[in-house]
């Protein structure tokens, strides 16, 4: 099997995101052999599906937001979950925080962090083991981008950061609308119209907000 990064290197392009043109990343684009893949040519690869080598648009608005307002986690010790690329937690470190960890339990998502970390010269820390559920990580601030896609996983994944919230973590998401968005315990706290592909989303232009999960009682 070929090694992760070195699949990631060939399958990619560097590139940089629209909305946040400060980062540069390893995705995949309409030039690229990885954007066309079928799932089951990805599994002949022994390749999962690869959230990583595209920039959503939750992650885009939350990495946006983090970069224009950096005083969220200048000092503090901050998880991007979910990390896919590692673009909020790349902006994290940019913006000034002490500490990052960017959360991914997928390989490739995982080496494909460590390439673009290294990329825009920031120090990132890596964690493949499954977080959710608890409640004893030494973080300050969460950042999670475009989770709420499907049911279980939102639901499962939310209230694990109620919790945290209700600790004192701050907990911010970035979410385009997504189905399975909770309505209730969030405050919004910017928006942005996110440049998209319609071969991703059903629109070349989403509408995205970043929240911030209330501390409840």
């Amino acid at each position: 099997m070929t090694a992760p990064k070195d699949f990631i290197r060939r399958q990619t392009r560097i590139t940089r995101p629209s909305l946040v043109p400060e980062v540069r990343l390893h995705l995949a684009d309409e030039m690229t052999p990885i954007w066309r893949a079928t799932q089951d040519e990805l599994d002949n690869l022994g390749v999962p599906p690869p959230f990583w080598a595209f920039c959503w648009p939750g992650g885009q608005a939350l990495t946006r937001f983090i970069l224009d307002r950096p005083e969220w986690v200048v000092g503090k010790r901050v998880l991007d979950f979910a990390a896919g690329s590692g673009l909020s937690g790349i902006a994290a470190a940019k913006a000034g925080a002490g500490r990052v960890i960017a959360a991914e339990i997928d390989a490739h998502a995982a080496a494909a962090i460590a390439l673009n970390a290294r990329l825009n010269g920031v120090t990132i820390e890596i964690a493949t083991d499954d977080i959710v559920g608890r409640t004893d990580l030494d973080v300050d601030v969460v950042l999670a981008g475009d989770i709420c896609y499907e049911q279980p996983m939102a639901e499962r994944v939310f209230a694990w950061l109620q919790v945290l919230a209700a600790r004192g973590v701050v907990v911010l998401m970035g979410d385009p609308g997504r189905a399975y968005l909770p309505r209730r315990g969030i405050t919004e706290l910017a928006r942005y119209q996110v440049p998209t592909s319609t071969d991703l989303e059903d629109k070349d232009m989403r509408l995205t907000t970043v929240w911030r999960i209330d501390k409840g009682e």
